[in-house]
């Protein structure tokens, strides 16, 4: 709570409130928690925990029974922040929709597996970088936040965790989905060289040459070697016969 340095003004968006810890430190500190829950048991439960715990609280929290993957929209006020332990599973794929989703959301805490943590917030040419680094960054700033002990969870689990900070920025110029292809072509061959890795992406190695000089970039470099910018202006580049 003290990290997510939240205004007393925020929407917050929790994703797997569970049993309602954070989302009873949330509460006070914001105008209204969105808490979205894809366990239709926890999430019937949540309301009773609020109203029994913080009665003069309950008239901000508002429950959303989904997969966080599979929203479309949500009720109210549109949020502002994201602040969640997020299953690890999926944790990837959450914040990047949850982000594509709802472009109101200008801050984002979440806790993440450490080995997670630490691949969305590394640089170009960190040896954790690849499509989460380079997509998470397509929204905005991205920085390691703290890490955590595995022994304040319930259940303790077998790994560390960590909490990742995102402030949004506006993107690169270019399109997002032609960037993230480039982006998914990259690493999908991520020791070979660009124009190689590339090949197929711009229909030859020639082709993938062509395209990466004219981006400026150099052939025989590879993914982990550039940045979210980098990327968008490659994937902006025209393919030519």
């Amino acid at each position: 709570m003290r990290t997510a340095d939240l205004r007393d003004d925020d929407v917050v968006l929790e994703v797997g409130p569970g049993l309602g810890s954070l989302t009873l430190g949330l509460l006070p500190a914001a105008a209204a928690v969105v808490a979205v829950e894809i366990d239709p048991r926890l999430a019937q439960r949540l309301p009773g925990t609020v109203a029994e715990r913080r009665p003069d609280l309950a008239d901000r929290l508002t429950v959303v029974e989904a997969d966080a993957l599979r929203l479309r929209e949500l009720p109210g006020r549109p949020p502002t922040a994201l602040v969640a332990n997020l299953p690890y599973n999926v944790a990837v794929p959450v914040l990047l929709h949850l982000l594509e989703l709802l472009p109101t959301l200008d801050r984002a805490l979440i806790l993440v597996q450490a080995e997670v943590a630490e691949r969305l917030a590394a640089p170009p040419g960190a040896p954790a970088y690849g499509v989460p680094s380079v997509k998470a960054a397509w929204y905005g700033e991205v920085r390691r936040a703290g890490n955590v002990g595995r022994r304040v969870f319930w259940p303790e689990p077998n790994v560390d965790s960590g909490l990742v900070a995102l402030v949004r920025r506006p993107p690169p110029a270019g399109d997002r989905q032609a960037t993230f292809a480039v982006v998914d072509a990259a690493f999908g061959m991520r020791r070979k060289s660009l124009r190689a890795a590339l090949a197929r992406w711009a229909g030859s190695p020639a082709a993938a040459e062509t395209r990466l000089r004219a981006a400026g970039i150099d052939p025989s470099a590879r993914g982990e070697q550039l940045s979210v910018t980098d990327f968008a202006r490659l994937a902006a580049t025209e393919a030519r016969p």
